[in-house]
């Protein structure tokens, strides 16, 4: 463990070669890698963010005008981080939701005044997300960015991992570092380097985004539609808008997005139906194909792997990114309690743990969303008439609808701290 210095003032990527040396090195500044680092500034540790692109620059895909639906856990982490009364307050509470099953007679309901809570989820702007993440980084000023930057190789040493650091008209940098933690997405170059495969699933589905104005007001309901083409969600967002993840066949996806827009709000109104009556208005459509990325170990020597990098899911429940958050609160909990016994953020004790932690969430997690996909898709009748009884079932039965409502928490039976809403480390309470 370094010497904390009084504070950590921003990198300058440009600035001469000068070696950097720090406990943790997160490579990848998004959601995920910028949660992780805003828990481990409660920590006495030096953490630097290398991201290829600025937090604020309007090119950072990370905190793009694309929204996430965030579940109740990933509500309780940013309470414990400190930043949840901020994005909150451009965030769409979901207080029901729907799920149904198109030509078919299944139908199943969720709400919160069931399940006795505020509501069973959130649907915010990534844009909000990361500004309120590195609002609070910069005015804790703990934190160091080495950033615009990329690492172009990754060395592995007994007690250390050393980074290169390359950034545009600058010369590369070494980066020293007791752990490096891979953030850096489903293609991350830090998993690679540091010799862990991951295995990719082509579902051979494009989901197209795009905000929608409904005639009728959404009053906060989620919609899953499950139809031939692949599943589509409506979730209710400001002003009476409606974000749709419309997954078809990638064919059918490019012919859609070359449609007029009247085009195109009638074939999404004919998979939907009239819930909400006309689907008066669509904005900007993007298209990202959908495919189950899943890295086959989440740590390596002196490198832990999170997020994205870790596992990439189909969208049909919602639950990628909550996952990933876990995975960040999870690894700031075991390297906090690690501290305790070695200062040394890599050990591979805690490296171990980590692995041990995560292992019944990620596991059943990318089981439950990959199972949903081909339940769903299947188009053999007698399966298909199954699930419609099944969705009767579950919309009789409280019991499940609870169990269901409980999946936002994680399907591990042990939460880290911040998933409970707490601090990453206790703040001695001053004497009376």
């Amino acid at each position: 463990m370094t010497n904390e210095p009084e504070s950590h003032s921003p990198v300058d990527a440009g600035a001469a070669a000068a070696p950097i040396d720090c406990d943790v090195a997160i490579v990848g500044g998004g959601m995920v890698g910028a949660s992780l680092a805003l828990a481990l500034a409660a920590l006495p540790l030096r953490v630097v963010v290398v991201e290829a692109v600025p937090p604020e620059a309007d090119s950072q895909p990370s905190f793009d005008t694309r929204t996430t639906a965030l579940s109740n856990g990933s509500r309780r982490v940013f309470q414990g981080l400190g930043v949840w009364d901020e994005i909150v307050r451009s965030a769409t509470p979901i207080r029901r939701i729907h799920v149904s099953d198109r030509g078919h007679f299944g139908f199943a309901r969720l709400s919160a005044e069931e399940q006795g809570v505020p509501a069973l989820g959130y649907v915010a702007e990534n844009r909000a997300i990361g500004a309120a993440l590195w609002r609070r980084l910069r005015a804790g000023g703990r934190t160091e960015l080495v950033s615009p930057a990329r690492v172009t190789a990754l060395e592995t040493l007994d007690d250390r991992v050393v980074l290169e650091v390359t950034a545009e008209g600058a010369a590369p940098r070494r980066l020293s570092a007791r752990l490096a933690v891979a953030a850096d997405g489903a293609q991350s170059l830090i998993r690679r380097e540091s010799g862990v495969d991951a295995a990719r699933w082509d579902y051979g589905q494009t989901a197209i985004i795009a905000n929608v104005v409904p005639e009728r007001f959404h009053d906060y309901t989620a919609y899953e539609r499950f139809t031939p083409t692949g599943p589509l969600a409506v979730l209710p967002i400001a002003d009476g808008r409606c974000v749709v993840v419309y997954t078809l066949a990638p064919e059918a996806a490019e012919a859609a997005l070359a449609q007029d827009d009247a085009a195109f709000l009638a074939g999404l109104q004919e998979r939907f139906g009239w819930r909400l009556g006309r689907l008066t208005k669509v904005g900007r459509r993007v298209a990202y194909p959908l495919a189950l990325t899943r890295s086959d170990a989440i740590e390596a020597p002196r490198v832990a792997i999170i997020g994205n990098a870790a596992q990439g899911l189909h969208p049909i429940a919602g639950q990628g990114f909550n996952l990933g958050l876990r995975d960040a609160a999870t690894l700031a909990e075991v390297i906090a309690a690690g501290l305790a016994a070695s200062p040394d953020a890599g050990d591979a004790e805690v490296l171990r743990r980590y692995v041990e932690w995560r292992r019944t969430d990620r596991g059943a997690l990318i089981a439950f969303t990959d199972g949903l996909v081909r339940l769903f898709g299947n188009p053999f009748g007698p399966v298909r008439a199954a699930r419609s009884l099944g969705l009767l079932a579950f919309d009789a039965t409280p019991v499940a609808k609870s169990a269901l409502a409980r999946l936002s928490l994680g399907f591990a039976g042990r939460l880290p701290r911040l998933a409970r809403g707490l601090p990453l480390v206790d703040v001695p309470r001053a004497a009376p």
